[in-house]
């Protein structure tokens, strides 16, 4: 039994499915037991900060997927999971941490490299997946670049190693089930280095129109953006895409060899995912 941390996210979801069509048994954590999930996946629900849930979600378990959310209480979620999942047992534990994770600069990525030391120091197999920006961010974009002609994310002018999920999600099935990943860490990335006038480009081109990147500076960004989201997450976004302005997110021809290997074929390309979006949005 395999038991999915985040399994009703963007990439948990997927990964739930992938597993699923390995022949996997699966279970999903959850807070909310409405929550709909795939065919064939077991629900449990819990909660990584109550105690009830540490002592009962891992029996029976023998490997698990963590992919929790980030927020204030990130940090204390992931170590109570390795905490929970070593004194069950588990035998292998894979995180979904973030690419550039050992900077101390931006929150959301401190907290992840926090987690990974623990998890290094557990003592249980274990396997680090690293990945970047990913793709399917874009659709929440749909509007402005269908009606205004308007890329909004801020990626800035260095560079960011954008990756499909889809490409995190069979990395993780095949961490969760081969011993060849054991005790490594993998960047998961896109094959190129994108900035956001050479995703403004794509769009473009995948779109029919002309498309331009924001001209906002990351404090309009964060002002606007927070009318729309908890300004702490606003804030812990902007401090990310200064991280992308100043130094990108940029991968190196050893991650993508690395992740070749791994996955057995070359990345997804963001601009193949472009033009997905743009067969669907135009039907």
């Amino acid at each position: 039994m395999i038991l999915v941390i985040g399994g009703t996210g963007t990439v948990g979801a997927l990964l739930a499915r992938e597993l699923r069509a390995r022949n996997v048994q699966v279970k999903v954590l959850t807070r909310d037991p409405a929550k709909a999930l795939p065919k064939g996946v077991t629900k449990a629900v819990g909660d990584l900060l109550e105690p009830d849930t540490l002592r009962s979600v891992f029996q029976g378990v023998d490997s698990v997927y963590m992919a929790n959310a980030s927020g204030p209480s990130e940090a204390y979620e992931g170590l109570n999971a390795i905490v929970g999942a070593k004194a069950a047992g588990v035998k292998r534990f894979v995180y979904q941490s973030v690419f550039g994770a050992g900077n101390t600069s931006v929150p959301i990525v401190a907290s992840k490299t926090v987690i990974e030391a623990c998890l290094k120091a557990s003592g249980m197999r274990h396997v680090i997946l690293r990945p970047n920006n990913f793709d399917q961010n874009d659709v929440w974009y749909r509007e402005p670049l269908m009606q205004y002609g308007i890329y909004p994310q801020p990626l800035g002018n260095v560079g960011v190693a954008r990756v499909d999920v889809r490409d995190i999600a069979e990395a993780g099935a095949i961490a969760l089930t081969s011993l060849e990943a054991d005790s490594q860490t993998y960047n998961i990335v896109g094959p190129q280095n994108l900035t956001a006038a050479d995703v403004a480009a794509i769009w473009s081109e995948v779109l029919g129109r002309p498309i331009t990147p924001a001209k906002e500076t990351l404090d309009e960004w964060e002002a606007a953006a927070g009318k729309f989201m908890p300004a702490r997450i606003a804030y812990d976004l902007r401090l990310l895409f200064d991280l992308f302005h100043t130094s990108g997110f940029n991968a190196s021809p050893t991650d993508i060899s690395r992740q070749v290997q791994l996955l057995g074929h070359p990345p997804r390309d963001f601009k193949s995912f472009a033009e997905e979006c743009a067969v669907a949005w135009k039907v």
